[in-house]
This record gives C-alpha cells, sequence and structure tokens, in this order.
C-alpha cells in the first residue's frame, strides 16, 4: 500500500477498529491504520508496515513508565515533568 505523504495517521489498536471510531478519525482529518478484525463481513486494506510501528510506541512507554516519578506524576510543573521525561529517555537510549 502506498502512503500519501502529506496524510496524518491515526494508528489504532484492533479494539478501536468500529465503524463509528474509524469515521470520526476521518472527520478529524487523519487516515486511520488498523487492522480488521476477523469475522468483519467487509475487510478494509490497511498499511501493515505502519501498524507493526505501533508495537515500538507502545514498548517506549513501558520504558518510561518504569521509571516511578513519570507514572505517579510527582511534579506539579508540567516543565519539571517533562523534564524527566526527556532524563528518562536519554538514560532509556543509553542503557540499550
Amino acid at each position: 500500500m502506498k502512503r500519501p505523504p502529506e496524510a496524518v495517521y491515526l494508528i489504532m489498536d484492533r479494539a478501536y477498529e468500529g465503524d463509528r471510531t474509524r469515521v470520526k478519525g476521518v472527520e478529524l482529518g487523519y487516515m486511520p491504520v488498523v487492522p480488521p478484525k476477523a469475522n468483519r463481513k467487509a475487510p478494509w486494506t490497511y498499511d501493515k508496515e505502519l501498524y507493526r510501528k505501533r508495537n515500538e510506541i507502545e514498548r517506549f512507554f513501558l520504558r518510561l513508565k518504569r521509571f516511578r516519578r513519570v507514572f505517579t506524576r510527582y511534579d506539579k510543573l508540567d516543565i519539571m515533568y517533562s523534564g524527566f521525561i526527556y532524563f528518562a529517555m536519554i538514560v532509556g537510549a543509553l542503557l540499550v
């Protein structure tokens, strides 16, 4: 499947593949990337390579959540919270 370069994609889990959710995504200007469930009578095509990237994003958030300060949100200021997220990303990159 060839992707248009100007499209903004909405990569969704299969649990959110309902007609209403996909239509709402299109109305908001996104191109939904979600596989149809196996019991769909009229399945659609989707970009399988782009959908595989969803796993990378989920693993990234799991690595961030290893830091207790991130998932409990100890910091009251947004700048401090985002600063610690950057710190956690740097530590994660050094450990990989």
